[in-house]
């Protein structure tokens, strides 16, 4: 593999591009936008690690869209672009993010400490989330989301949890206020890549965009779709409900990039 110096990164930043790109935001829990040249070209690859990274067309150049871990230390991460036979490493440059911490009451203790057989149960789920985030397929995604519930933005991205006086992992999504039945929709176009009633997240639908895009939907008093069932923007996945481990009815929708859970609202367009 041909290596070479680093590169300057040409980032999104034109009005022309924002509408359809998500927000570049180069810190833990956000995304790199990194323009990868004219596309007049065909279509490169560019990976991080093992971990393949989507490619859009947009604005009529080439763009890679990088999930940055929330664990991600200030500093550079490096990607490598294929085209043809030459590889290109480019240096990302990682800013420094802090998120607030929240606490919250959950009244069903096992929810917070899980007995053995929840244990046996959560296992088994993650291993079946852990697959549909590693996924890839070669659909090209559309980014440009609308919000997928009407409501409040109430927990954002990346707080710092707290439940019953025990740390546990940051929140990997976003909480959308709203009532009890209150229509899920999708954000943008995609294939329903799995459904069904898990431990913490209750009832939830996952959505495959394409290329590594994935969206989940959590906590759902209802689901409408099945599993392999393309969407059109808009189209109604299910309903607000309290399922799972949630404190009250609300949305929690996560946005995964890469195998990486990343900030929803970058998704929404400029604020």
């Amino acid at each position: 593999m041909k290596s070479c110096r680093m590169l300057c990164l040409a980032l999104a930043c034109c009005s022309t591009t924002a509408l359809a790109l998500p927000r570049h935001a180069p810190v833990p829990g956000g995304v790199a936008v990194i323009d990868l040249g004219p596309a007049s070209s065909p279509a490169p690859t560019a990976r991080w690690g093992e971990q393949q990274l989507a490619v859009v067309r947009d604005n009529n150049h080439w763009f890679a869209l990088f999930g940055i871990p929330l664990d991600t230390l200030p500093g550079e991460l490096e990607i490598v672009v294929l085209r043809a036979s030459t590889a290109t490493k480019l240096n990302v440059p990682i800013q420094l993010k802090n998120y607030p911490e929240q606490r919250l009451t959950i009244r069903d203790q096992r929810k917070v400490e899980p007995n053995a057989a929840d244990l046996v149960r959560i296992e088994r789920e993650q291993a079946t989330t852990d697959a549909i985030k590693r996924s890839f397929s070669p659909a090209m995604p559309l980014s440009d989301f609308v919000q997928p519930a009407s409501g409040r933005l109430s927990s954002r991205f990346g707080l710092r949890r707290i439940f019953n006086g025990l740390p546990r992992n940051p929140h990997a999504g976003l909480d959308v206020a709203a009532g009890s039945g209150a229509p899920v929709t999708a954000p943008n176009d995609g294939v329903v890549a799995n459904t069904g009633n898990y431990f913490f997240n209750g009832n939830t639908v996952f959505i495959d965009h394409g290329q590594g895009l994935i969206t989940a939907y959590m906590h759902l008093s209802r689901i409408d779709v099945r599993s392999g069932q393309p969407v059109k923007k808009g189209e109604i996945l299910g309903a607000v409900g309290a399922t799972g481990r949630a404190t009250g009815p609300h949305l929690h929708w996560a946005v995964i990039l890469n195998n990486t859970p990343v900030d929803p609202e970058l998704f929404l367009g400029n604020p």
